[in-house]
């Protein structure tokens, strides 16, 4: 038995990394837009200095991207010629509510994703869009304090009401919020906050949150009434968490870790807060502001099926001296058994097939690997007739033992999973650093670190070896 006839392959992008033309079309500034490049970019992302508007000191990489906007056709027929049957890309909120707030879309910004989507059908692709993918209009956070204010659920039911609306036929597969799980870790990346010192950070975090999953249940509501064909999935950080040893210090601090990535999932997935989250908040001392409203809408609108993204296992200790690694803005203990990316990132095709089979085991929903995939360094070189390649084997091979996991879990282990879209399939911006050398698309994009190039793209052999294993429906991995 092999994976399903009706399988979605494809690949992953956001709108943060690749799209640019960040003041065309009627776009509004984000949050998304004002981190920079550079030494400031973790305090920034982390909401610990604040960042509002552009400056002349910094160079900010989203500004650009690798100018999707301009590029789109062009892009889509790179995918298409590769056999992709779903692309994985998100909406710029700014670009269809420039402040957020507005009373009417923008015609502009609707327009463009309408043409992105039908270039898309022309090719028999079916996008999978995230509405949220950390983007924020800067005039929601300036005003409203971004995603801490509940006003903000009432804006995002405005914006998913839109595009629902004006897409529908056009994209059944959406994703509420992007790793919804960053909140806690980038959370002015993640969902637009901005810390005031002496500020009770925790608490405005997972308030936050609760606004953000009460919007979500929102939008899984109006999906449906909409259309009825419409699938919504929640996202989520993944990667399982193992206990350094057997000590259970360890094996007890890797549970606490696993509820702590997976609480706002419970939420989305099974429609209310577990008993561990209600015990954690009573002894934090935290009041979100929960009303039966809420809790109503989270019960009565759990999601269809659960995405996430999966770049590496992870691992604790409660012991010291043992040495860390981080992976996907998660710092961790170092898995001594595990070989590690060029940016420290461990290596663990398994992990994959564990966290598949624990996410099945705990919700019973369909699965979909929205993001996972190699940063490498990758040099471009001649071909020998006059075009120019990427000789990636390193990456081939990291996609293959993973995808031979995932067939695995399926085959072997029965979870259902609806679609695999490997993350960065052009080369785009990383979010967690703004550096383009760390690449890990099928395409090559010309562009630096700084932001000069072409911008021309080149195919790198993993094109060509990742359209035989869509071919195959995953047969053939040689």
């Amino acid at each position: 038995m092999g994976l399903s006839k009706n399988f979605l392959w494809g690949g992953a992008t956001a709108a943060n990394q690749c799209e640019g033309a960040y003041n065309e079309g009627g776009r509004g500034l984000a949050n998304v837009d004002v981190i920079p490049f550079g030494a400031d970019r973790p305090a920034v992302m982390r909401g610990l200095k604040h960042m509002t508007e552009l400056d002349s000191e910094h160079f900010y990489p989203a500004l650009e991207g690798i100018d999707f906007y301009h590029h789109y056709k062009e892009d889509i027929q790179m995918l298409a010629e590769m056999g992709f049957q779903t692309f994985r890309m998100s909406i710029g909120w700014s670009r269809i509510y420039p402040n957020g707030d507005d009373a009417v879309p923008n015609q502009e910004g609707l327009t463009f994703y309408r043409n992105v989507f039908k270039e898309c059908q022309k090719y028999g692709i079916k996008p999978l869009v995230t509405i949220t993918h950390f983007d924020c209009p800067m005039h929601l956070i300036t005003e409203y304090g971004g995603w801490k204010n509940r006003k903000m659920i009432e804006f995002y039911k405005r914006l998913v009401t839109t595009l629902f609306t004006e897409y529908k036929g056009l994209v059944t597969y959406w994703l509420t919020f992007n790793e919804i799980n960053m909140i806690l870790h980038l959370p002015f990346m993640g969902a637009g906050l901005l810390f005031e010192e002496g500020e009770d950070q925790t608490r405005a975090k997972y308030l936050s949150a609760h606004h953000e999953l009460v919007a979500s249940a929102w939008a899984t509501k109006i999906a449906h009434e909409i259309d009825p064909e419409n699938k919504i999935g929640c996202m989520l950080a993944a990667g399982e968490y193992y206990p350094y040893c057997s000590l259970p210090e360890d094996v007890w601090a890797a549970k606490e870790k696993e509820r702590d990535n997976l609480l706002f999932i419970d939420v989305q997935a099974r429609g209310y807060y577990p008993n561990y989250a209600k015990k954690k908040f009573e002894k934090m001392g935290l009041d979100l502001g929960i009303t039966e409203e809420d809790r109503q809408i989270l019960q009565e609108n759990t999601v269809d099926f659960i995405s996430f993204s999966y770049y590496s296992s992870r691992c604790i200790t409660t012991q010291q001296g043992v040495g860390e690694t981080i992976g996907n803005a998660f710092k961790g203990t170092k898995n001594p058994y595990l070989k590690s990316s060029e940016w420290g990132w461990q290596i663990d095709p398994l992990g994959l097939r564990i966290t598949m089979n624990s996410l099945y085991d705990r919700y019973q929903k369909p699965l979909f690997i929205v993001e996972n995939g190699l940063g490498a360094k990758d040099v471009l070189v001649e071909d020998g007739q006059g075009s120019y390649t990427v000789e990636d084997d390193y990456r081939i091979a990291y996609l293959r033992e993973h995808i031979l996991a995932l067939k695995q879990a399926v085959e072997e282990d029965g979870v259902e999973l609806w679609g695999y879209t490997p993350w960065g399939c052009i080369d785009l911006v990383s979010a967690s650093s703004g550096e383009m050398e760390k690449r890990y698309g099928f395409i090559y994009v010309d562009r630096e670190n700084d932001g000069t190039g072409t911008l021309k793209r080149y195919r790198k052999k993993s094109f060509d070896w990742y359209k035989k294993v869509i071919a195959s429906n995953g047969e053939n991995l040689d």
